[in-house]
């Protein structure tokens, strides 16, 4: 995908600073297929990363407080429902009740904006935004 069509298509989440390793995430709602969905972007080892907020073991959320993803040690993401823990770069589950699942992954790109350096979510197919 050129640059200048995910400009286009993509959709601003946060400023980049807002995303700090192994910190507090960013949630934004979102539409998969026809039912309302909720995706979340964290930021580890210095790359932003995003996923839909499902777990893979049983489809609720994973924050135990709003944009609380990580778990203590800020090195995995944890569902805060039945303790199952995630790869924050791959996603794959690698502990608990989900092995061998994995989150789904939603596009992003890190760029620089005349406002700053910001995230942004490049939509794909039918995970799209709650709103334009």
């Amino acid at each position: 995908m050129s640059t200048q069509a995910s400009e286009a298509e993509s959709v601003r989440i946060c400023a980049a600073d807002d995303l700090v390793d192994g910190g507090a995430g960013v949630r934004r709602a979102a539409r998969l297929g026809g039912g309302d969905a909720v995706v979340f972007f964290v930021r580890y080892d210095g790359r932003a990363y995003g996923y839909l907020n499902r777990c893979a073991h049983v489809p609720m959320e994973l924050d135990w407080a709003e944009g609380q993803f990580f778990e203590s040690s800020g090195l995995y993401l944890m569902c805060a429902t039945h303790g199952a823990i995630y790869a924050p770069d791959t996603g794959k589950c690698v502990g608990g009740p989900c092995r061998g699942g994995k989150l789904r992954p939603v596009l992003v790109e890190e760029r620089d904006t005349p406002e700053g350096r910001a995230i942004f979510w490049l939509p794909d197919g039918e995970l799209r935004p709650a709103t334009p």
